[in-house]
């Protein structure tokens, strides 16, 4: 039986999620505006992309949330975000001589359920004078249940949502208290009850362990609730407490935080309710009903890792619109200026807003193909790499020295097979960092690994 305890006393307790690679933190100033050149250069109109609408505003202010967002209690400053948004996209359309295809759109924030009928109406117009939507586009946002309203819905039905992520966290409401996050059971079951009336294809629930004041019954009695709304999917993702980076988190009580054994714990359980449910487990935290999409690519071994977690999105390109949104190309990343106020001025000038960016170097490319298979597949065969056989060995040799390394027998490698056995893969992240040639020239703090 493995010592649990003793893998998370004897590895880093810090690593990245890797939803990119390199990750965000190693974007570099003033190289976002020619990776963005680069991907216009490239676009063809045979090939199609994948789009990300950032919305950085919400209602309230989640002492939990990591992304970038901003409080507001009117809705004016939003509408008139939206205008931005609207002329950056037009701005794009006039760089472009082709209405590129879209395989998957995903809003997020923020919370974008804050958007009201007219302006997700605008939104999706300014989206089809510049772009063709296929007719298998998966169109994806990001709801909190507290933001539904008669007007949302017909919001979203207009701009053509496919699939909805609902965010829980956790149902008990002491927890809810220490997170500023007031979600009553009843409210989130009338909005999945609303969403499926609406035609609503997929449904997803994010849950969170390791929140303060979470004990392993209420975690269990949340994950308990959630599956009784019969999601398709369900992600189960672990609270990364970074105040050092989002200062609002300083709200929350460190002492009411579970340690690093306890967060394991309550994961693990979490996990096991959900498989014993019928879920499958999906890459480090994500769960999908058998015949849902991800759980089909899954067991064909053809999903896939970006900024929202697990995907069935096989783009290469990844349009980023709005504030502080981050899209990917074959050569490298980039960021929108982070700062609304920052973005908005760009645009307003009818200049893009690229900020940050990286170029991605061959050996960047490798890892990022390793590390990617490895956190979704928990393995690698090293003879597909397409290199001279002293490059593939290079890379091989991290894994050996891995299994040489590693006490607690974590993987293995059989030939060029790397794989990583059952009990090691609550430790995936760790075995994945291994090939992190960025890791020990980090001058920043990551989120705890489990």
């Amino acid at each position: 039986m493995l010592d649990y305890k003793a893998v998370l006393a004897h590895y880093p307790t810090a690593v990245p999620r890797y939803t990119s690679y390199p990750t965000a933190p190693h974007f570099q100033e003033g190289v976002g505006e020619k990776v963005f050149s680069d991907l216009i250069a490239n676009l063809t109109d045979d090939e199609p992309v994948s789009i990300y609408i950032h919305i950085p505003y919400c209602d309230k202010l989640c002492w939990f949330c990591g992304c970038n967002t901003r409080h507001t209690l009117k809705y004016a400053p939003v509408a008139r975000y939206l205008n931005y948004l609207i002329r950056e996209i037009e701005l794009l359309g006039e760089k472009l001589s082709f209405r590129p295809k879209v395989q998957q759109i995903h809003l997020g924030g923020g919370s974008p359920s804050l958007l009201k009928s007219e302006d997700f109406v605008r939104l999706r117009q300014a989206l089809d004078d510049v772009f063709e939507f296929l007719a298998k586009s998966e169109v994806s946002v990001e709801i909190d249940p507290s933001d539904v309203s008669d007007d949302m819905l017909e919001g979203i039905k207009a701009f053509g949502v496919t699939r909805a992520s609902i965010g829980v966290q956790d149902f008990h409401p002491d927890v809810q208290k220490a997170i500023n996050r007031p979600q009553g059971f009843e409210l989130t079951r009338d909005v999945v009850a609303s969403l499926r009336a609406l035609g609503i294809r997929s449904i997803n629930i994010d849950a969170l362990y390791g929140l303060p004041r979470q004990s392993y019954a209420r975690l269990m009695d949340t994950i308990s609730k959630c599956i009784s709304l019969k999601p398709d999917r369900m992600a189960l993702f672990g609270y990364a407490h970074v105040p050092w980076v989002k200062k609002h988190q300083n709200m929350i009580n460190q002492d009411d935080l579970p340690d690093s054994n306890a967060r394991f714990e309550h994961a693990l359980a979490a996990s096991q309710m959900l498989i014993s449910e019928g879920y499958g487990a999906i890459g480090i935290d994500h769960f999908a009903k058998p015949d849902d999409s991800l759980a089909v690519a899954a067991r064909n071994g053809r999903i896939h890792r970006n900024f929202q977690g697990y995907t069935t999105d096989e783009c290469h390109t990844l349009i980023a619109l709005g504030g502080s949104s981050i899209g990917r190309t074959k050569n490298g990343f980039y960021q929108n200026l982070v700062a609304t106020s920052s973005y908005q001025d760009q645009i307003e000038n009818d200049e893009f807003a690229c900020g940050k960016g990286l170029f991605l170097t061959e050996d960047d490319k490798v890892r990022a193909h390793i590390i990617e298979r490895i956190m979704c597949d928990f393995k690698f065969d090293f003879s597909q790499l397409d290199l001279n056989a002293k490059s593939v060995e290079s890379y091989r040799q991290i894994a050996v020295d891995f299994i040489a390394d590693d006490p607690f027998k974590l993987a293995k490698l059989e030939g060029d097979m790397f794989e990583i056995l059952p009990e090691g893969r609550a430790f995936t992240r760790i075995i994945a960092s291994q090939f992190d040639a960025y890791l020990n020239q980090a001058t920043f703090k990551y989120s705890k690994a489990v």
